[in-house]
C-alpha cells in the first residue's frame, strides 16, 4: 500500500532502475507516516561513508506527541540496504548525471519502505515533451469519451 508518491520524480528524470530500501525511523515518525502526515516531493538520497541517507522527507508531528520527544521534521533518515547493493549504487552514482530520487513510501509486511530510482536529470525539452505527451494522452480520453457518448443512434 503507498503512503507518499513523489510524482515529480517521472518529471524531472529519466528512471532508470527501481530499488526498495528500508529507513530508519523513531516512534513518533511511524505514528505520523500512519495518519498520513509525510511529504516526499523535496527529497533526495546522499550517500556518505558507504551509508544512504534520505534528505527533504518531511514528517510533520501529530500533536499527541509525546512531551519528551522533541519531533524534527526535516530530520535526515538512514536507508537500509544490503551492503553490496549500496556499493553498486556508489559506482552508478560516480557515472556523470545519475542521482538517487524516492519515488514513494510503502507498507511491506507492516514495515515502512522507501522506493529509489537511479536517475538521470531531464533536459528542459525532454520535459516539454512530457508535457505534451500529457496533454495529448488527455485529449485522446476526451475525445474517446465523446465519441463513445455520442455514438450512432438508431
Amino acid at each position: 500500500m503507498t503512503i507518499a508518491e513523489n510524482r515529480k520524480a517521472h518529471f524531472n528524470y529519466f528512471i532508470e532502475e527501481r530499488f526498495e530500501a528500508g529507513i530508519v525511523l523513531e516512534g513518533w515518525e511511524v505514528k505520523a507516516i500512519r495518519d498520513g502526515q509525510v511529504q516526499l516531493t523535496d527529497g533526495y538520497v546522499h550517500i556518505r561513508d558507504g551509508e544512504l541517507f534520505m534528505v527533504g522527507l518531511r514528517i510533520n508531528a501529530l500533536r499527541s506527541a509525546s512531551t519528551h520527544v522533541r519531533p524534527d521534521a526535516d530530520r535526515i533518515k538512514k536507508l537500509l540496504m544490503h551492503k553490496e547493493q549500496i556499493r553498486r549504487l556508489i559506482g552508478k552514482t560516480e557515472q556523470k548525471g545519475y542521482t538517487l530520487v524516492p519515488l514513494d513510501l510503502h507498507y511491506k509486511d507492516g514495515r515502512v519502505k522507501v522506493n529509489i530510482g537511479l536517475a538521470k536529470g531531464k533536459a528542459s525539452h525532454d520535459k516539454r515533451e512530457t508535457i505534451k505527451e500529457r496533454d495529448w494522452e488527455r485529449e485522446k480520453g476526451r475525445l474517446m469519451r465523446h465519441k463513445v457518448s455520442s455514438g450512432p443512434k438508431d
